[in-house]
């Protein structure tokens, strides 16, 4: 399957590229997309990547939201060279970007004094877009609507479940199923407090959709958004939540932009929310991550 589907790319973007490529080479693979490094016929690697996707129209979205984000923002996004579709026969939709150089952001600092230095870009590349309001309106790329958050985020969580409950062998216990029970039916009191307004967003904020410069730890560009378009601040941070560099970034954040304090249990509502998202549309969640959003909302619940 996997050797078929790459041959099918290397012939269509060899005919799309006029240029016959020598072969693909998967970078990295979600369950709803995967990377691919482009070689040229000589074997050399080319200055674009191609990114598939399973779903189709999400590769135009986004490349509509990444050409957004460099337009809104500060920091360098990856140039978007166009989108590849399927219309008369079956296959991925792909879209060609830059390849931009640099190491993600996990790979650690040389000297703490870099690492604060590496902070204080992102935290402001962060709130170049987080200054845009989004004039009532929230959702994702290809469903916006005016409306408040915690009415939007009700629909989302309603709509996750009653897909949920469509399946029988999903991987949740007895006990799983309990805790986002309870989670969506203390939505009301989880959300009590909330008066953010909306903004844009990058909508898949993690220390690996950054790249930095590795001899100078400089920040050189932000990669990956997700399909989240407009959304509270507090949205944009909970997958900084998992502790080590990403907590300290997070409160790198908080020190010059705070959130609601009830951000604390919010967090791990939507991280919760945010794994069965994943298990209903690719059949897979990180259990870990589950789990420990699962323990961490129970006393906020109970």
């Amino acid at each position: 399957m996997r050797v078929s589907m790459m041959e099918q790319l290397r012939a269509e973007l060899s005919h799309l590229l006029g240029e016959k490529l020598s072969r693909v080479e998967c970078v990295s693979e979600k369950p709803s997309s995967a990377l691919w490094s482009l070689y040229d016929a000589q074997g050399n690697p080319m200055p674009l990547l191609a990114k598939s996707f399973t779903t189709p129209g999400v590769a135009r979205q986004l490349a509509w939201k990444i050409s957004l984000l460099a337009r809104s923002g500060t920091v360098r996004m990856p140039v978007v060279y166009g989108v590849m579709t399927h219309e008369e026969h079956p296959g991925p939709d792909v879209l060609l970007i830059e390849r931009l150089r640099g190491v993600s952001v996990e790979a650690p600092a040389r000297t703490p004094e870099r690492w604060e230095q590496l902070q204080d870009q992102i935290v402001e590349g962060l709130l170049a877009w987080h200054r845009h309001d989004s004039g009532g309106c929230v959702g994702m790329v290809d469903s916006t609507q005016e409306n408040l958050w915690p009415h939007w985020y009700r629909q989302r969580v309603e709509m996750l479940w009653s897909t949920l409950n469509l399946y029988h062998d999903t991987g949740l216990t007895m006990q799983d199923k309990r805790i986002l029970f309870r989670s969506r039916e203390s939505l009301p009191q989880l959300f009590s407090d909330f008066n953010d307004n909306c903004v844009l967003v990058h909508g898949c904020f993690t220390l690996r959709s950054m790249l930095k410069d590795s001899r100078s730890d400089q920040l050189l560009a932000m990669v990956g958004p997700g399909m989240m378009l407009w959304a509270p601040r507090e949205y944009e941070l909970f997958r900084l939540a998992d502790g080590g560099l990403g907590e300290q970034l997070l409160w790198r954040y908080l020190q010059r932009a705070p959130v609601a304090e009830s951000f604390v249990w919010r967090r791990w509502l939507y991280q919760l929310w945010d794994e069965v998202e994943n298990l209903v549309n690719t059949g897979r969640f990180d259990r870990a991550r589950f789990s420990l959003a699962a323990k961490s909302i129970l006393p906020w619940i109970a």
